[in-house]
């Protein structure tokens, strides 16, 4: 039993695969990937492929490794179902940046479907544990932007080390700091600066901006390159 999101366009792969068997009944379901858009239809497909009797669903959340608001979803769906056909329903073992998320949120990583939800207070008592949760929120969205940033950013970076390393004869890590003490210097953005590099050194490439270029010469000259 295994069911996918939706794929990506121009032929990416799933962002979510859930695998799963069903010993007795006790169904245990292994999702794969991340908790972004489209996880929750592939949870949908892959409760909506359990067996009639089915006495208890465990999900295994160890290969989960990235999680944004969309998993929230994911996790809602997951408790509906649960009392829905009054079974038990788990989600243990997050790890990584998924659990950092829920701790954010306020969640029990050991038993996020389980977390009580705040006792009953007078309107005051709730505004504040409404502000406490955008707050939360808001954390979240920027951590997860971050995240996707660095993500996006990673490959020119790294071809941008290569180009210093294959010019000025220097390590990985001599690379990498030349790279951010340029960036420091000229107040660049470190993908900006690494992108200039990277265009620079193809043929008939356009050179670094001038502050970038001053700075990659002293950054240069202080690593002894």
């Amino acid at each position: 039993m295994t069911s996918a999101a939706p794929p990506r366009p121009a032929g990416r792969p799933a962002t979510l695969v859930i695998d799963g068997h069903v010993d007795g009944g006790r169904a245990l379901l292994v999702p794969r990937g991340e908790l972004v858009h489209g996880c929750a239809a592939a949870l949908g497909e892959a409760l909506a492929g359990l067996p009639a009797g089915v006495e208890r669903v465990d999900l295994d959340m160890r290969d989960v490794v990235f999680m944004d608001t969309a998993g929230l979803q994911f996790l809602e769906l997951l408790r509906d179902y649960g009392h829905r056909w009054s079974v038990p329903v788990t989600a243990r073992n997050w790890t990584g940046q998924p659990r950092r998320i829920l701790e954010l949120l306020g969640l029990d990583a050991t038993a996020p479907l389980h977390t009580a939800p705040d006792p009953p207070a007078p309107a005051p008592v709730r505004s504040a544990v409404a502000a406490e949760r955008s707050e939360r929120l808001h954390v979240l969205q920027e951590e997860v932007e971050q995240l996707r940033h660095a993500i996006a950013s990673r490959p020119v970076i790294d071809q941008a080390r290569g180009v210093l390393m294959a010019l000025h004869s220097c390590t990985p890590d001599e690379a990498w700091h030349i790279l951010r003490e340029a960036s420091q210097l000229s107040n660049t953005k470190l993908r900006t600066v690494a992108a200039a590099v990277t265009a620079g050194a193809r043929v008939d490439g356009p050179p670094p901006p001038p502050e970038v270029r001053t700075a990659l010469r002293t950054a240069l000259e202080r690593a002894g390159r």
